[in-house]
């Protein structure tokens, strides 16, 4: 498998995660809201009021959980994987003598033929440490040495 081939492989599984996230949040809400539509053709009641302002809290969060996907959406989208750097970056694979890592979004290890990949946004403690690292670079994460061995 070429780099592009696998780069593409990984970008697709952060964004098949994203969209089931997405398409399960929208569901949470669409179900809250029927749920709400019920409640008020119920009786009126403290149990009723109680009901009520538990299901407003439940789709106030589910609306925050669709912003913070709806971001991770956009964030997917600006992942160009194209762009050739010798410095780790958003779209990069970076080959260390610990572990391989795509730098897009954090979703944890993809397996891809039989090699693990860590999935990891930039701005998670390991994509920090990564951002802007060349081969031959060092750093310590987890009181482990890294060395970057490649970065494509």
């Amino acid at each position: 498998m070429t780099t592009k081939e696998l780069k593409t492989t990984l970008l697709n599984y952060c964004k098949e995660v994203v969209d089931k996230r997405f398409n399960k949040i929208k569901q949470t809400i669409s179900d809250i809201e029927e749920s709400l539509f019920e409640e008020s053709k119920s009786s009126a009641g403290d149990k009723h009021e109680t009901g009520r302002a538990m299901l407003q809290i439940d789709r106030e969060n589910a609306g925050k959980q669709l912003q913070e996907i709806e971001k991770l959406q956009q964030l997917v989208r600006k992942i160009d994987i194209n762009v050739k750097s010798d410095y780790a970056r958003l779209g990069s694979l970076v080959y260390t003598n610990q572990a391989t890592y795509f730098i897009g979004i954090s979703i944890g290890v993809v397996i891809v033929g039989k090699t693990n990949y860590m999935c990891v946004a930039l701005n998670s403690p390991i994509g920090q440490l990564l951002s802007g690292k060349k081969k031959g670079d060092s750093f310590v994460f987890n009181e482990k040495d890294y060395t970057i061995k490649s970065v494509v």
